[in-house]
């Protein structure tokens, strides 16, 4: 069943319109209140004697794209308590429509708060002149911190964590409720000595998840000594990753002497790899049938006849240019090696030199190609000693050590195998880390003192004497649900917020933001 629109629809429940017209481009609505008693706000006495009236503008939302404004026809009553302080009090409308001194409706009061929060200031003010809401930026934040309420849930799992306010400058700390997954709060500094102090503020507190830092679980063991603390796992499995590339980088000198010449073991490539590599050794079955036939006198045409390959493949190995493992693109300077050798030997070794008289004999290529030819050409002659300098980084060779062999390319799955069989030691500590990861994956506490005794004297002992010293952390990381990652996420939003603020906002306007949009 349809029912007819009233005047009063439009306007906050318990209002009744008086009249409504145009001022400007504003639509004023008049209305009073559908009560005929006041309520004391002092001592509750119902009052029905009206000692007089004034009226109010409040703005409303608005309608038609017109900014509303109510015309409040409020009263005033005498309180006839005769122990009430208060002779006369202001009517009070009913809660959720409008709150007492305010200028806006609630309705109104909630929707500036969601725009100050989803928007900060000056978008947000920019974003609700659009909308027909007149409020300015000031009003907008304003609203945001006035409206922010701490949570006062009790507090049981906590994280804790520092953001950076100016990297390497200037940093702070968050806390949140892991339960609720909500930030508590944030605190100016991250000093031992401030979160110390909160921490011990709440001694409900039974677990704090925190960072590896020393600064925090000083803090924690100091303020709630009965309290499990967490290391982030997160961070253990980054630490870890990180002591292996120390390792690779205490290891230079060995990998550096091993990792000359080596050869391919089909052993140790993956399924691909080494279907490539069987293609490899058929090529060279045809290939070398192929030059038998050469080296007998046959021409190209009878040799494409008797062995069924095709004229292109039998000119390439006739040419030697099909007897690589690792074929290469063709080069502007095949057709001119052979007299590049000729010069080199002869004693010409400037690239610029090389390059003009190559020019001579109708090359079109750059200055560029013949430099990285010679330059390859000078290293390729140096000493061992010298030459070695074009290894892999530690961080690239850390990387191809623990990737999937299925990943690596022939070159790389050649390079490490070398570094594996010449670097026993550092394959100790990737075996060593990969198990401490799977030990965290897999929540297997019981192999960490085990682990710990053979990591102590490996590359690794420096990271195993960290998890010695905070080894009640990491056993909880390692068996207990609770870890960092929820944090790190709240920290993630609040670099959202700052960035929308440009990096001007207070610590309480941050706060009220993160709390309020919850």
């Amino acid at each position: 069943m349809q029912q007819a629109l009233q005047r009063s629809n439009l306007v906050p429940s318990g209002f009744v319109v008086e009249s409504t017209y145009f001022e400007g481009e504003k639509v004023v609505i008049a209305v009073r209140t559908s009560r005929s008693v006041g309520f004391c706000p002092s001592c509750g006495t119902v009052s029905r004697r009206v000692h007089s009236r004034y009226r109010r503008r409040v703005t409303d939302l608005p309608l038609s794209g017109r900014i509303v404004q109510l015309l409040v026809i409020a009263r005033r009553f005498r309180c006839d308590a005769v122990l009430c302080g208060r002779q006369i009090f202001t009517e009070r409308f009913a809660e959720g429509v409008l709150a007492s001194s305010a200028r806006r409706t609630v309705r109104m009061e909630s929707i500036v708060h969601h725009l100050g929060l989803a928007l900060g200031g000056r978008p947000a003010a920019s974003f609700a002149k659009r909308l027909m809401l007149p409020v300015s930026k000031d009003t907008l934040l304003r609203v945001v911190r006035r409206r922010s309420r701490p949570p006062a849930d009790p507090l049981r799992v906590i994280g804790i964590d520092d953001w950076a306010w100016r990297r390497n400058h200037r940093y702070a700390s968050i806390i949140c409720n892991l339960e609720r997954r909500r930030v508590v709060t944030l605190l100016p500094d991250r000093e031992p000595a401030t979160a110390q102090a909160w921490l011990a503020a709440h001694p409900t507190i039974a677990i704090v998840a925190r960072d590896r830092g020393g600064g925090y679980g000083k803090a924690a063991a100091k303020a709630l000594p009965h309290a499990v603390q967490v290391a982030d796992r997160w961070h253990l499995m980054e630490n870890a990753s990180r002591a292996f590339l120390d390792a690779v980088r205490k290891s230079m000198r060995q990998i550096r002497t091993v990792i000359g010449a080596t050869t391919i073991n089909p052993e140790l490539l993956s399924a691909a790899e080494r279907l490539q590599y069987e293609g490899y050794l058929r090529r060279e079955e045809t290939n070398a049938a192929i030059l038998a036939l050469s080296k007998n006198g046959k021409p190209i045409k009878q040799i494409v006849r008797l062995t069924g390959h095709s004229r292109k493949l039998v000119r390439q190995v006739i040419r030697g240019e099909r007897n690589d493992v690792f074929r290469t693109r063709e080069s502007s300077l095949d057709l001119h090696l052979a007299w590049l050798d000729d010069q080199w030997v002869s004693g010409c070794r400037n690239g610029a030199e090389l390059w003009r008289r190559l020019k001579a004999r109708g090359f079109r290529g750059s200055l560029r190609v013949i430099s990285e030819w010679a330059t390859r050409r000078r290293r390729a002659e140096k000493a061992d000693a010298q030459s070695l300098q074009r290894i892999p980084s530690a961080r690239t060779i850390a990387r191809l050590m623990t990737i999937g062999q299925d990943l690596l390319t022939k070159a790389e799955t050649v390079t490490i195998a070398a570094i594996e069989a010449g670097v026993p030691t550092l394959v100790e500590a990737r075996d060593l880390i990969a198990e401490f990861h799977v030990m965290i994956r897999r929540k297997a506490e019981e192999g960490l003192t085990p682990w710990i005794e053979r990591a102590c004297i490996s590359l690794v002992a420096s990271f195993a004497s960290g998890v010695v010293r905070d080894e009640a952390a990491v056993r909880a990381a390692i068996t207990s649900p609770w870890s960092n990652g929820q944090t790190e996420g709240q920290i993630t939003r609040l670099k959202l917020v700052r960035r929308q603020m440009y990096g001007r906002g207070n610590i309480d306007l941050i706060q009220a933001r993160l709390i309020g949009a919850e």
